[in-house]
């Protein structure tokens, strides 16, 4: 009887800890605008993929959006599009890195005259 008693007890303290343990998760949609090709999605779900707290991402360039699933004690949305900035493209209202804009492989960039869909450089 005794031996119930205890496996029950450590049982509840095993799902009581587990649920304590729980973290907060959201999922975010972000506008990436500049987002061209296959080659885009992939450098972005890379980048992104190096960043703490980050469970899931995934790029729809026809759509382009980009989804984020994230631990929000260890990320924020801020810090996303801050990254997919650095990455080298527009991430709703913060602008691209123009010299992380400028490794980009030809394919990855606006045509010619366009940095980001806020600029325009002259011609």
């Amino acid at each position: 009887m005794k031996a119930i008693k205890l496996t029950l007890f450590s049982l509840i303290g095993l799902v009581t800890l587990s649920f304590a343990q729980q973290k907060a998760v959201e999922k975010v949609v972000i506008k990436t605008p500049t987002v061209q090709c296959e080659k885009c999605k992939e450098r972005i779900e890379n980048y992104l993929k190096r960043e703490p707290g980050i469970s899931v991402v995934k790029v729809d360039y026809k759509k382009k959006t980009t989804t984020v699933t994230y631990l929000t004690d260890r990320n924020n949305i801020e810090q996303l599009k801050t990254a997919i900035a650095n990455a080298g493209y527009d991430a709703d209202d913060v602008a691209a890195d123009e010299e992380a804009y400028k490794k980009l492989p030809k394919c990855c960039k606006k045509p010619e005259g366009t940095i980001n869909s806020n600029k325009v450089e002259p011609q």
